[in-house]
């Protein structure tokens, strides 16, 4: 019997507060929370928290303050990139010294698309190689699909291993609720909940056509696909090819008027504006991000006119997407700008 062509999904665990563990030994076992410049007084979010600091309810993208509330005796650190993008890069290096092909999701992630008859024993290998090398460990997700192997990854954290493929995906995920799924949050959650969508069995039982009529021709369909484990089973190794660019700044004081807003936009289209130049290709789509205090964020974005690289184009892009915000929103303090500039498929 020839062997299996299985997708494996490797997802380094509290991959940045493991690094910064792994440098300073001595915080092993305690709460550890990354972000910003380490300092919770001022505003900034959780990149990542140690398991420890998890137990306190302490999650990724929580405001630093809330964070130092829930946790008084964890250890805040500054978020290090370099040091990160390092230790990123020696684990796809140890991954790519196995016979897969390794397509990497980010600093802490790849899928592995591999043939064997025991990919169990192939994640072990993974997981011990990882280990010896880097001094970091990985959860890994078997599955016959990406979407399988993702999720298995869940399943078998911290440090573990958990097979998920078309014969057991209703037995384990049956009963869950839709936001197990990956690719449907909360808010999606909630809609689909309306429409009396409330489990991963209930979605997938549900007529595609149904889901096109209520929710959108192209998102409702693929809402079902999710429900019902269908995924892409290939794995790629092609490079990754940016879909966006963007910059965003947090403010240690609010900004009180629009017209400091508008001057920040600017700055920030600015620097996006150098950002497209340097990957050379135009944008197409310009997007602002904005937080208003206390911590409500809001979003516009617009389809440019034409293709640009042109830095006027794009604060000129980004100021006309600033405007599309209500005037009742013009009044109301801002603690985060954020400007996006989106790319078209690569060539």
């Amino acid at each position: 019997m020839s062997p299996t062509r299985w997708v494996l999904h490797v997802d380094l665990d509290q991959f940045i507060a493991a690094v910064e563990v792994r440098r300073r030994p001595e915080l092993a076992g305690r709460p550890v929370v990354v972000g910003g410049n380490g300092d919770p007084s001022e505003r900034a979010v959780v990149a990542t928290a140690s398991y420890e600091a998890r137990e306190f309810g302490v999650r990724s993208g929580m405001p630093l303050r809330v964070a130092a509330r829930r946790c008084p005796d964890a250890v805040f650190l500054p978020s290090d990139g370099p040091a990160y993008e390092e230790a990123s890069e020696r684990v796809m290096a140890v991954l790519r010294s196995f016979p897969v092909v390794v397509e990497v999701l980010g600093w802490d992630e790849a899928f592995l698309g591999a043939v064997t008859d025991d990919p169990e024993a192939l994640a072990h290998d993974v997981q011990r190689a990882v280990t010896e090398r880097t001094g970091l460990s990985c959860t890994v997700g078997i599955g016959d699909n990406t979407l399988r192997a993702k999720i298995a990854t869940e399943f078998g954290k911290p440090a573990g291993t958990f097979r998920l493929t078309r014969f057991n995906w209703f037995a384990t995920m049956g009963d869950r609720p839709t936001t197990a799924l990956w690719g449907i949050g909360t808010r999606t959650a909630r809609r689909l909940t309306e429409l009396g969508y409330t489990t991963v069995t209930e979605l997938a039982e549900a007529r595609p056509s149904d889901l096109a009529e209520r929710i959108g021709p192209a998102m409702g369909p693929y809402y079902v696909q999710l429900a019902r484990g269908i995924g892409r089973e290939e794995v790629s190794d092609a490079p990754h090819v940016a879909r966006s660019r963007s910059r965003e700044t947090t403010f240690q004081q609010n900004l009180e008027s629009w017209a400091a807003v508008r001057e920040e936009v600017a700055a920030l289209a600015l620097r996006v504006a150098d950002d497209v130049r340097a990957e050379g290709r135009p944008a197409l789509r310009v997007g602002v991000k904005v937080r208003f205090a206390p911590f409500t964020t809001r979003g516009r974005s617009a389809t440019l006119p034409a293709p640009t690289s042109d830095p006027d184009d794009l604060v000129a892009a980004a100021l006309a997407v600033l405007d599309l915000f209500e005037e009742r929103n013009r009044q109301r303090p801002v603690r985060l700008l954020g400007v996006r500039a989106e790319f078209g498929p690569p060539p």
